[in-house]
């Protein structure tokens, strides 16, 4: 019996016990809390709906709480039912029950955890749109692995989720790329306000080689060839990078589109019509300070030209119009202003506020030998991914990333992630699933196949606590696609190895020499089963590999 499925249980029960009371069953919630008990003394699971629900009730909390606990003990999959302080119920399952998880997971294999509750949901996920005039940042390295991860989860829950990167192809920032690639070329040092790193060497190489003739061209001429084929270039590599760190995408939009496709015209003309922009000063402003924002924006410029925002907004319009029902937005620790922003801008355009959600993400900073690690050798100003994929792997990198909410500062101990120990938290979850994968293999040396049909034969308390740790990975995952945080994933595996380690320290799951293999081995064996399970199943999650042998 799964923590959800104990709920549902409760739910019933309570609903039976208030009806036969005479009392109000308006006053029940759709869902009755369950909880783990901090100290296991206390029970396997505690609920507090009858404080949460009996002064509305009519009754006194605790007085409900007694006529529950009576009710849930003659429940065939309850062995107890205690009252504590002022009317929490705590509760202990019969063996058959709780053990029953075993079975549900080996029964639903990759898809335990997964669910349908989010199956109305047509996602636009949009992350990283980094601009293609150098390598990814530790910043945009920080969403590739969380975006990657929340998209899994959110999947995971029944919504239909579309990855998608935004090229930004169009403003001053190209310009300055392709100003700075053309003095590369020359010789020349990099513009005031260019950019620099052997990457742009690199790149006005390959343009140079790849554009016979490039030199002798016209000024204007040289340096839109040097954009057009240097930001073919930067993006290739962008998305090469990204690839190999294990985060695709579906949709890659243009942001050059918006404007040649008229897009941003459209979109102009259908704000001036709802009356969302007005005219003042030459310019064209929308009404943002009506949705919350502190200050209206501008659109279009006094001088005709598009404002960024125009974009923007275009941008947000072509993704209503592409179907999608709720978009999210991953954006970095500068950009807040954009929340407010881009709820007013679907406002102006007749859609739900509430539709458009903004994540903002916090710095990433990297510690080796206790000293702070600034610099990069190809970019030359920033840590890239490329850079912390070459210090510790794909795995360590992205779980060391999405461990932790997006909203805080992390930093990331480079000396940690290269140890192979206990310390090192992907190595102790990954090294769990390995041990188990090592378990198996011996099993099937000795001819022992698992038998979850004997579970209930495991009545020892680290059998207990590893059991009731496995039943809580769908409420995990629920909450961290409610919450959109995949950093919940994260957490939980490491708290399911601490419970499967220490299972397997004081239970020996295979016989030794010419010892008989008896239920329990075999009972044992179809909890290591559903353990191993369940790890693959959060690792794939955040899209981390789950080794067979370290």
């Amino acid at each position: 019996m799964t923590p959800a499925d104990l709920a549902a249980l409760l739910r019933a029960l309570t609903q039976t016990v208030l009806t036969e009371r005479g009392l109000d069953v308006a006053v029940l919630p759709e869902t009755v809390t369950v909880e783990r008990p901090r100290n296991p003394e206390h029970g396997d699971y505690a609920t507090n709906i009858a404080l949460q629900i009996g002064k509305r009730a009519g009754v006194a909390p605790r007085d409900l709480a007694q006529w529950l606990a009576e009710a849930f003990a003659a429940h065939e999959g309850v062995e107890s039912a205690d009252i504590a302080g002022p009317g929490f119920v705590n509760l202990r399952l019969a063996a058959a029950a709780q053990n029953s998880v075993v079975a549900t997971i080996l029964d639903a294999g990759e898809r335990y955890g997964s669910g349908d509750e989010l199956g109305d949901a047509v996602v636009n996920l949009e992350f990283v749109s980094a601009n293609p005039t150098g390598p990814i940042h530790l910043g945009g390295t920080r969403w590739a692995a969380v975006g990657d991860a929340l998209g899994r989860v959110l999947a995971a829950r029944g919504a239909a989720v579309t990855r998608e990167y935004y090229f930004n192809d169009h403003g001053g920032q190209i310009d300055r790329f392709a100003r700075s690639l053309d003095a590369a070329a020359q010789g020349k040092p990099t513009p005031e306000d260019g950019y620099a790193g052997s990457y742009i060497d690199e790149i006005a190489a390959t343009v140079v080689a790849d554009v016979p003739g490039i030199a002798d061209l016209p000024d204007d001429d040289r340096v839109e060839a040097f954009r057009a084929r240097g930001v073919a270039i930067m993006f290739d590599h962008i998305k090469s990078t990204l690839h190999e760190f294990g985060t695709d995408f579906d949709v890659y939009t243009h942001e050059n589109s918006m404007f040649e496709r008229g897009l941003v015209e459209v979109c102009i003309t259908e704000l001036k019509a709802n009356g969302t922009l007005y005219e003042a000063d030459g310019a064209w402003w929308l009404r943002s300070t009506d949705y919350g924002d502190d200050k209206d924006r501008v659109v279009l410029k006094s001088d005709g030209a598009a404002a960024y925002i125009a974009g923007d907004i275009a941008y947000l319009k072509d993704k209503f119009d592409r179907g999608f029902n709720h978009l999210i937005y991953m954006l970095g620790a500068d950009h807040h202003g954009y929340v407010v922003r881009l709820k007013a801008a679907a406002a102006a355009l007749g859609h739900d506020p509430a539709s458009v959600e903004v994540l903002i993400g916090q710095m990433v900073n990297l510690v080796q030998d206790g000293q702070p690690v600034r610099m990069s050798k190809r970019a030359g100003t920033v840590v890239t991914l490329d850079d912390l994929v070459e210090m510790v792997g794909v795995d360590a990198a992205r779980y060391s990333l999405i461990r932790s909410s997006v909203d805080v500062n992390i930093d990331i101990d480079l000396d940690l992630l290269r140890k192979q120990s206990n310390e090192n938290p992907v190595y102790y979850v990954q090294y769990a699933h390995a041990r188990l994968a090592a378990l198996a293999r011996n099993a099937a040396d000795l001819g022992l196949e698992a038998d979850p049909s004997v579970i209930a034969l495991l009545t020892e308390p680290t059998e207990g606590d590893l059991i009731r740790t496995l039943g809580d990975f769908p409420a995990v995952v629920a909450t961290a696609a409610d919450l959109r945080e995949p950093h919940r994933i994260c957490r939980y595996l490491e708290t399911l190895a601490g419970a499967y380690h220490r299972f397997y320290t004081q239970c020996r799951v295979l016989p030794i020499g010419d010892e008989e293999a008896t239920d329990v081995n075999r009972a044992r064996l179809a909890l290591c089963a559903a353990a191993r399970q369940v790890l693959a199943n959060g690792l794939a999650m955040v899209g981390v590999s789950a080794p067979e042998r370290m």
